[in-house]
């Protein structure tokens, strides 16, 4: 099945605090759009919350490589079923790349509607990672 891939982000920081940030999911509600999404509730591994006009939805971080990689899956009711990887890379002190890839489980048929909207999600939370202080 094809992967979706970000667009790739420059992050004025370190991998350190980025991957900190990222391995908690009870940050992860300051990336998601709050007039998209309700009913957030999450611990350090888990999330779960309803985004509108299409469901609840759920994920879990399931790996990680230290100020490397996050590996999230989704889970519980999820309409798709999708892995999530995000990369991070310093280049130079603070200055890291991040990425996001997403392989989501469906047949070539549903392929075609979840693209878009995958793609878009991936990149809006490059986006929202660009604009957060990361806890100076």
């Amino acid at each position: 099945m094809a992967k979706i891939e970000s667009k790739i982000g420059n992050i004025v920081n370190t991998d350190s605090k980025i991957y900190e940030f990222l391995s908690n999911f009870n940050n992860f509600e300051q990336l998601i759009p709050a007039e998209k999404v309700k009913n957030w509730t999450s611990d350090g591994e888990s999330c779960s919350f309803t985004v509108d006009g299409i469901g609840s939805a759920g994920l879990r971080i399931i790996e990680k490589e230290e100020f490397k990689l996050i590996k999230i899956s989704s889970e519980g009711k999820s309409p798709i079923s999708f892995l999530m990887w995000i990369q991070l890379k310093q280049v130079k002190e603070n200055d890291t790349k991040v990425k996001i890839t997403v392989d989501p489980q469906v047949n070539i048929a549903l392929m075609g509607m979840v693209k878009k909207p995958l793609k878009e999600f991936a990149d809006m939370l490059i986006d929202r990672l660009e604009q957060i202080s990361f806890g100076e």
